[in-house]
C-alpha cells in the first residue's frame, strides 16, 4: 500500500505544481491579449506573434491543466447517481470510469496526435502567419504532455479510490463524503 500512496502523492504534487504554473501562464495570457488589443486599437500597431503568444498560451494552459482540473475534482461528472451514491459505489464508479473511459480515449488520442507532432518536429514547425512565433512543434507537444498528465492522474484517482475501498479514506476526500458536492 505505501508504494500506492507514494504514487498518488507524487502525481498529485506534480499537476497541483503544474496547475499553479498554468494558471500563472493564462493570467500572462490575459494580459498579452490586453496589451495586443490597447496597441492594435488604440495605436494602429499590430504584432502577429503577440497574437501567437496568447493564443499558444491558452492551448498549453488548457491542454496541460486537465489533469489539474481532474485532481481538484472540478471537472464535468454526468451525475444520474454519482452525488447521492455512498463512498464505496463513488470509489467503484472513479475506478470503472479510468479504465473503461478516461484511458481508452486517452490513447486514441495520442495515436492521432503522435503522427502531427513527430511531423511537426522533423520540420520544425513554426506558426503560419508570417511574422508568426517559430515552434508550434512545443505546442503541438501539449497534446502529448495532455495525455500523459491526464492518464497519471486518472490512474492516481484509481488508485485513491482503490485506497478507500481498501480502508484509507483519507487518501480519496473527493469519494469519503455520500452527499458530494454541491
Amino acid at each position: 500500500m505505501s508504494a500506492l500512496v507514494l504514487f498518488v502523492r507524487a502525481v498529485d504534487a506534480l499537476n497541483g505544481a503544474m496547475g499553479r504554473i498554468l494558471a500563472w501562464g493564462l493570467i500572462a495570457s490575459v494580459l498579452v491579449c490586453f496589451l495586443n488589443v490597447v496597441l492594435r486599437y488604440g495605436f494602429g500597431i499590430a504584432f502577429i506573434w503577440m497574437q501567437d503568444v496568447y493564443v499558444w498560451l491558452n492551448g498549453i494552459g488548457f491542454t496541460l491543466a486537465a489533469a489539474f482540473t481532474l485532481r481538484a475534482d472540478a471537472h464535468v461528472r454526468v451525475d444520474l447517481f454519482y452525488r447521492t451514491a455512498d463512498p464505496r459505489t463513488k470509489a467503484k464508479v472513479e475506478i470503472l470510469g479510468v479504465f473503461a473511459f478516461l484511458l481508452p480515449m486517452l490513447a486514441v488520442i495520442w495515436a492521432y496526435a503522435w503522427p502531427a507532432v513527430r511531423l511537426a518536429w522533423m520540420f520544425g514547425e513554426g506558426s503560419q502567419n508570417i511574422g508568426g512565433l517559430p515552434g508550434l512543434y512545443l505546442l503541438k507537444s501539449c497534446l502529448l504532455g495532455f495525455c500523459a498528465t491526464l492518464a497519471l492522474q486518472g490512474l492516481a484517482q484509481a488508485a485513491k479510490a482503490a485506497l478507500l475501498l481498501a480502508g484509507q479514506p483519507a487518501f480519496a476526500p473527493h469519494l469519503a463524503s455520500a452527499g458530494g458536492t454541491p
